[in-house]
């Protein structure tokens, strides 16, 4: 295929767009892959989509070789499905939803697991029928509340996800491994650099999880990773739980005068004062923070963690163990008199206590600790408070942050913590879906058995986002040869007539040999502005026919690595061919 920049619907800018955050957004929307349409929506021009198509051909092909059969849903959903899963309202604000001119309840899909359960439901009745696994590559809808990063985090997006149904647990392993290995196959395919980590399902539900993250220092994902190979989402990380301590000797509580101590610091200094040969850091304080949990339902509800002094809440830890509530901050002291801000202590917390206040801890509050924490007055806090004796939770929870040189949960070594964007994620989803949606199939016994599934997704406009990110240079985009526009940027320069005539007798001899050739014919620009372009476009081989023809050569260049070389005009068919084909 032949391509021409005079006719190409494109123009290149030379300045970043206003609101432009990341290098892959900038260069695509400089290069002319893509323009904003919406805040979270964009456009798709021919080079960008290109691309697009190139990734999903990838996916495609490995979904199609590992027996997935592929199906395309509509985007526009009926509401009773989601109502029987829960998960009209458990999305919250999160679900973009309309009505007909019926006054019918209708939602855009931001996934298919309900979709494509009943379809199986519908046409599949007997054990014989399954294992299936069946995907599709569609558009999807979230209504981000701050859409970002171009292409990374918007308001519609495209995915490929695939299900799989089998009669048994065995069967869900089998196919889970072997979506695993096509996603493995998929990532090498598109150059991408990924590391496979424990996840948590969130609001697709299910047990195993895991999740491939791009490493990168822009990621919204925090990952963690240890020298003995044990790597993890930081929401799925697991806190070492120490032994509890018996209560034998330890000191009774006391509660002491701390006045101007509402934060952990001034606290610290204050206990080192009182008690200098005590060696109290902020490890030994039990810091109480309340939020607010706003259930799908409307329903409001204070909480409060209980977590090592030295450690900070994670919010995104903390909302994959509240899901599908939302956390808010608390503000309503005056409605909660028991909590006595920044001198809040357990001693009135619990369901069982007169506040009704939830108490969740952290997983090394166990019984036999001591601790200093807020005595619930102003000025006072407790010292030697010892969980388990003087103060009792309503539960443990995985909300401090983790932090680096914590030990691995497997025992493999210090983790150490990265950043990363998540492009695939595979779930064992097991029968939730199933039993929500009654399907259930014969045995060969012919008892009825309810189907267990998988899931699993890929984002395939994120990889396009990924992969600039991941492989551009100061000068432009790089694209791998696997998802390249084009196979070659064909450049002629100058005005001479026989240039042009040698580009277009080259372009045509490349394109005849299956390539696909951009080929820079614009008469009346610069040679400049055209290499600029060319280095900003990013096609893996550059061709430059110009000045070196009166000597019979015609330049070569490997966008990647920079190496050019000269080549008699006779052998640049031959020489490209090699380029391109390795």
């Amino acid at each position: 295929m032949l391509l021409r920049m005079s006719t190409l619907f494109l123009r290149t800018l030379r300045d970043d767009p206003a609101d432009a955050e990341v290098p892959s957004h900038r260069l695509l929307a400089r290069g002319g892959y893509i323009r904003r349409a919406a805040p979270g929506g964009f456009t798709w021009l021919p080079l960008g989509f290109r691309v697009f198509r190139n990734v999903e051909r990838i996916v495609r092909e490995e979904m199609d070789a590992m027996g997935a059969q592929e199906v395309h849903f509509p985007a526009l959903l009926p509401r009773e499905p989601y109502e029987a899963t829960n998960r009209w309202t458990e999305y919250g604000p999160n679900l973009f939803r309309l009505q007909d001119r019926r006054g019918n309840d209708f939602l855009l899909g931001p996934t298919h697991e309900e979709m494509f359960t009943l379809l199986v439901k519908d046409l599949y009745g007997s054990y014989k029928d399954l294992p299936v696994s069946l995907y599709q590559i569609q558009t999807k809808y979230r209504d981000e509340a701050r859409p970002r990063a171009g292409l990374f985090r918007g308001r519609e997006f495209t995915m490929k996800d695939s299900y799989s149904f089998d009669v048994d647990d065995a069967g869900l392993d089998r196919s889970y491994a072997a979506h695993r290995a096509a996603y493995i196959k998929i990532f090498d395919r598109l150059g991408l650099d990924y590391v496979i980590v424990s996840a948590m399902s969130g609001a697709m539900g299910g047990s195993k999880s895991e999740e491939f993250l791009h490493p990168t220092s822009i990621g919204e994902d925090t990952f963690v990773r240890s020298p003995g190979g044990y790597a993890a989402n930081v929401e799925a990380v697991s806190t070492v739980v120490p032994e509890p301590v018996p209560f034998d000797g330890l000191p009774e509580a006391h509660v002491e005068d701390t006045p101007d101590t509402p934060t952990i610091e001034t606290l610290v200094a204050v206990a080192q004062e009182m008690f200098p040969d005590a060696g109290y850091t902020a490890a030994a304080t039990l810091k109480n923070v309340v939020v607010t949990l706003v259930h799908p339902d409307g329903s409001r509800e204070p909480l409060v963690i209980g977590l090592p002094g030295d450690r900070e809440v994670d919010a995104k830890r903390l909302e994959a163990q509240v899901a599908p509530a939302e956390v808010e901050a608390f503000t309503d002291f005056a409605g909660n008199p028991a909590l006595v801000k920044g001198y809040i202590g357990p001693q009135v917390l619990g369901a069982e206590s007169e506040s009704k206040i939830r108490y969740l801890v952290d997983p090394r509050v166990v019984p036999g600790t001591r601790w200093i924490t807020g005595a619930n007055e102003p000025g006072k806090h407790v010292f030697d408070l010892v969980a388990g004796r003087d103060f009792t939770w309503d539960g443990v929870i995985e909300a401090a942050e983790v932090l680096a040189g914590d030990p691995a949960p497997d025992g493999s070594g210090p983790l150490e913590l990265a950043r990363g964007v998540e492009m695939g994620h595979i779930f064992q989803l097991g029968r939730k879906y199933a039993e929500a949606l009654d399907l259930k199939v014969l045995d060969e016994n012919g008892k009825l058995v309810t189907v267990t599934m998988g899931s699993y997704g890929i984002g395939v406009s994120r990889a396009v986002a990924a992969i600039a990110e991941s492989t551009h240079d100061e000068l432009g985009l790089v694209w791998p040869r696997s998802v390249a526009p084009a196979d070659v940027h064909l450049v002629a320069t100058g005005k001479d007539a026989a240039v042009f005539e040698a580009a277009e007798a080259l372009a045509a001899e490349l394109v005849g040999a299956g390539l696909t050739v951009l080929f820079d014919d614009r008469p009346k620009v610069s040679p400049g502005v055209k290499f600029k372009d060319a280095e900003l476009l990013g096609m893996p081989t550059i061709v430059t026919v110009g000045r070196g023809l009166a000597e019979g050569v015609i330049e070569i260049r490997d966008r990647r690595s920079g190496e050019r070389e000269e080549v008699p005009v006779a052998e640049a068919g031959a020489r490209v061919l090699a380029a391109v084909r390795g």
